[in-house]
């Protein structure tokens, strides 16, 4: 245990000397009563010291406290036991906005699993990419959750203008690559695609070459298809290459399924912090919170009194 201000401990001298002096205290005015023993014996001795003692302890008390205070204010400290942090994990969502997703509520089941997700992963970094023809960096990673549900209604593909109503996932996934190196220094690195479609430019070998340069980058991708139509075997090779998998999910229970399978992939993880000094008042307010209640006790009827 060490002390944040140990000059302030030399103040004990101050309790310290006022418990010296009780033992040294001079007996009170003593009052004649007629017929009563001078020097009493025996039983009487024996209370007679006893009391004396008790008188005494209660007498100790308040330079007990004073001394409980000093401590206090001379700001204890011991070491705090290795505590752990959460890991930064950076989950970037690429979401199809073309006209296809406005299908059968494809958009609105993608938004509502997107949300849930989110809201179970507080301390998170979540960006959001929105494509289709074009791609747009529509919110950069950011642990501010609220931004990514406040701007998930504004990417409804039946906003999006024209431009936007085809589907290439190829050049969102570089895309989001490019974004992810720039603004991530620490963490995993997490592409979550959602998309419903087949995408013409991840023909020939053009899907190997996406997912080396994803791996080169430590990016893992997970693909979640929002369609009754087969998975696009393009697709699933990009994330069998970086470590991900790819889902099928064509109702409100398979994706929010698919999500949770997806959190139990990539649990949070923890790094222990070291050690550091942290306030230890709890000890020495205990001990004084017993003193006090034993100063009361003594202030009730059983002090010192000078006659």
């Amino acid at each position: 245990m060490t002390f944040a201000h140990p000059l302030i401990l030399l103040l004990l001298t101050v309790p310290a000397l006022m418990l010296w002096a009780i033992p040294m205290r001079a007996a009170g005015v003593v009052l004649p009563f007629d017929h009563h023993v001078a020097a009493p014996t025996g039983w009487r001795r024996l209370r007679a010291r006893l009391l004396g003692g008790l008188l005494t302890l209660f007498e100790c008390v308040p330079p007990l406290l004073l001394a409980a205070a000093i401590a206090i204010l001379a700001g204890p400290q011991r070491l705090q036991a290795p505590k752990d942090a959460r890991e930064l994990t950076n989950i970037q969502f690429c979401l199809d906005v073309s006209g296809s997703m406005a299908v059968e509520d494809r958009y609105d089941m993608a938004k509502e699993a997107v949300e849930k997700f989110i809201l179970g992963r507080e301390g998170d970094a979540f960006g959001l990419t929105l494509f289709g023809s074009q791609q747009i960096r529509w919110t950069p990673l950011t642990t501010d959750l609220s931004a990514i549900r406040g701007s998930l209604p504004f990417a409804d593909p039946r906003r999006q203008p024209r431009h936007m109503g085809g589907t290439m996932i190829g050049a969102a996934l570089r895309f989001c690559r490019d974004n992810m190196i720039a603004e991530t220094e620490r963490g995993d690195r997490l592409i979550i695609l959602i998309s419903d479609g087949q995408s013409f430019d991840l023909q020939g070998e053009s899907a190997g070459e996406i997912g080396d340069e994803l791996l080169e980058a430590d990016i893992v991708v997970y693909h979640v298809h929002v369609s009754n139509d087969p998975v696009p075997e393009e697709v699933v090779e990009i994330s069998e290459r970086t470590g991900g998998e790819s889902f099928q999910a064509s109702d409100p229970a398979s994706l929010e399924r698919v999500f949770t399978h997806i959190d139990r992939m990539r649990p949070a993880r923890y790094t222990s912090l070291s050690t550091v000094p942290m306030d230890w008042f709890t000890p020495f307010a205990l001990i004084g919170t017993a003193l006090l209640g034993v100063h009361l006790v003594g202030l009730l009827g059983i002090r010192y009194t000078p006659w």
